[in-house]
This record gives structure tokens, C-alpha cells and sequence, in this order.
């Protein structure tokens, strides 16, 4: 099974930063798209940032101009800087890599279990 190992969170305070890595346990023989979700407790689920496989990238307007989506083929990982962290930014953060993992797993989309961020002072 492909498995995605998220590191990286923890408690920061407000003005902080913090990087998030997300690395799979399988090469992706062709990527579609990379992306980083978050959601609060109560709240829905939201999508922070994407990254396709011609290196274009979109961002959550709430995170734009403060975050920034990455990816390191070699190591099959996907990063998400975070600065300027503020209250709201706490959640738990999520992250997926879609695209061909070839044989036997073929084409699919694979979900991280998550890692909890939290900005406090």
C-alpha cells in the first residue's frame, strides 16, 4: 500500500514559521497534481495549496503571499513553507499526491493521516 509520512507540525507563535513535509513511500512514475488541505475543528475542510506537474502552483487566498508549495522528486516529497503564521492558520493540515505510481498500484490518490498545527502565543 502507498503510504504518505507527514512531518513537521507543532505549536508556533503568531509571526512564526513552520515547514510541512509530506514524503510517500512509493516514486510517483507521473504526477498529476500535489496539494496541502487544512481543517479546524468544527469547520470544513479547505484547500490550501496545489502544485501541478509543470511546477504551476495556486493558493487559498487566505494563505497568499505567505505560504509556498514545493516538491523534491528525488525524494518523492512535497513541502509547504508557512510564514507569517497567524491564529487562524491552526488546524490540522493534510496532504495528497495524485498521479501514476505504476506497477502493481497504477493511477491514484493517496492521503496523508495529518498533522496538527497550532499558533498561540
Amino acid at each position: 500500500q502507498v503510504q504518505l509520512m507527514e512531518s513537521g507540525g507543532g505549536l508556533v507563535q503568531p509571526g512564526g514559521s513552520l515547514r510541512l513535509s509530506c514524503a510517500a513511500s512509493r516514486s510517483i512514475f507521473s504526477v498529476h497534481e500535489l496539494a496541502w488541505y487544512r481543517q479546524a475543528p468544527g469547520k470544513e475542510r479547505e484547500l490550501v495549496a496545489t502544485i501541478r506537474s509543470d511546477g504551476n502552483t495556486n493558493y487559498a487566498d487566505s494563505v497568499k503571499g505567505r505560504f509556498t508549495i514545493s516538491r523534491e522528486n528525488a525524494k518523492n516529497t512535497v513541502y509547504l513553507q508557512m510564514d507569517n503564521l497567524k491564529p487562524e492558520d491552526t488546524a490540522v493540515y493534510r496532504c495528497t499526491q495524485e498521479g501514476d505510481y505504476g506497477e502493481p498500484f497504477g493511477y491514484r490518490e493517496v492521503w496523508g493521516q495529518g498533522t496538527l498545527v497550532t499558533v498561540s502565543s
